[in-house]
């Protein structure tokens, strides 16, 4: 069981690919490179991408294919490449849709005390991870976990993913990791997004060069179980948050440097 892997994943496990479902051939090529890296680095693999983006700066940024062609196109990278998926949802509807083709439904971080949403996605009896909202306390997390456990559903994981830190900062505070590690599931790091400069302009920035910093930094607490790492083989091509993403390459000398620190 995916979860069970997830539990045992030592040094950490991968959550890694484009921001938003694109073509076919990026979308394959994103992942055949993943699928070698996490077999040449000993990595337990999530490919992530998302049919559909509601969160977006203006009504003018590209928002993904839709659920229907966006989850066909994530079943043939499942099919291909056997290997898991996540994806987000964002209305209650969406969930037992998405579930037939991910294996993680992921809770956006501005949607987290959603009830209803959680719910529904727990519902299904996949692994639901849970972004905790650039608004949230840590230790308010512990209440969006219940409701996923209150559908007898335990397979929860915790999402960091940066604090409000005035208008278009965001800011990572590290105690974060052992406050949701200590509510009891696994914790994970989400790099790129917290590195994000929301909404300058018409899109979002970022500072991806502190990339292997933060990551580094945060595996070194021992809090953190997974990491979050949007990709992408030219980031200044993508469609989606492409200035917050880390090429291929750079992601490639990351693990073997993740790699290398934890033995």
């Amino acid at each position: 069981m995916l979860y069970n892997k997830l539990l045992r994943s030592k040094p950490f496990f991968l959550i890694a690919g484009p921001c938003v479902v694109e073509d076919e051939y990026i979308m394959s090529a994103i992942a055949e490179k993943l699928v070698e890296l996490s077999n040449r680095y000993g990595i337990t693999l999530i490919y992530k991408s998302s049919y559909h983006k509601a969160n977006r700066t203006s009504c003018l940024s590209y928002s993904g294919p839709g659920i229907v062609s966006g989850l066909k196109a994530l079943e043939k990278i499942k099919l291909k490449f056997d290997v898991p998926i996540l994806t987000d949802i964002h209305e209650t509807s969406e969930a037992v849709i998405a579930a037939e083709v991910a294996d993680v439904l992921q809770i956006p971080a501005f949607l987290c005390r959603q009830t209803d949403l959680i719910k529904a996605a727990a519902k299904t009896g996949k692994i639901v991870n849970i972004k905790k909202g650039q608004f949230m306390a840590a230790e308010d997390m512990k209440a969006q976990v219940e409701k996923v456990t209150s559908e007898n559903n335990n397979q929860v994981l915790l999402t960091e993913r940066g604090t409000s830190f005035g208008y278009h900062n965001l800011v990572v505070d590290f105690r974060s990791f052992p406050i949701m590690k200590d509510i009891g599931y696994p914790v994970i790091f989400d790099v790129t997004h917290s590195l994000q400069k929301p909404s300058l302009g018409n899109v979002s920035g970022g500072t991806p060069e502190f990339v292997p910093l933060m990551a580094k930094a945060a595996l070194a607490t021992g809090m953190v179980d997974g990491l979050f790492i949007e990709t992408h083989p030219k980031p200044e091509e993508a469609l989606s948050d492409g200035l917050s993403m880390v090429s291929l390459d750079v992601l490639d000398m990351l693990l073997k440097q993740l790699g290398s620190t934890a033995e």
